[in-house]
């Protein structure tokens, strides 16, 4: 059973950093891309960043680039979002998502799916 959990989500000012992590258990293959996506209310869920498996390859959302780093740790099953520079905007449930091989930017394409995590930028 696959599960994924994210944490590190919070309150947070303006102008502030925040990392976030997504706990993996269960997947069998040593394949698996990660992504974060986030969903701010009433928006869709949107991608925000990807790594494949061995981490060489990272992939950002264009107005994200810059702010937000992905990284991961396959010793640990773990996949790190260091956020900078948080703006109000960015103020929406962040999820972890796993699919085989490739990052892709289509919620759809992604077959496990974390709880998410809250993450609120005041001004």
């Amino acid at each position: 059973q696959v599960q994924l959990v994210e944490s590190g989500g919070g309150l947070v000012r303006a102008g502030d950093s925040l990392t976030l992590s997504c706990a993996a258990s269960g997947l069998t293959s040593r394949d698996y891309a990660m992504a974060w996506f986030r969903q701010a209310p009433g928006n869709e869920r949107e991608f925000a960043a990807g790594i494949t498996w061995s981490g060489a390859y990272t992939h950002y959302a264009d107005s994200l680039m810059g702010r937000f780093t992905i990284s991961r740790d396959n010793a640990k099953n773990t996949v790190y979002l260091q956020m900078n520079s948080l703006k109000p905007e960015d103020t929406a449930a962040y999820y972890c998502a796993a699919r085989r091989l490739l990052v892709s930017r289509r919620r759809v394409d992604y077959d496990y799916w974390g709880q998410g995590t809250q993450v609120t930028v005041s001004s």
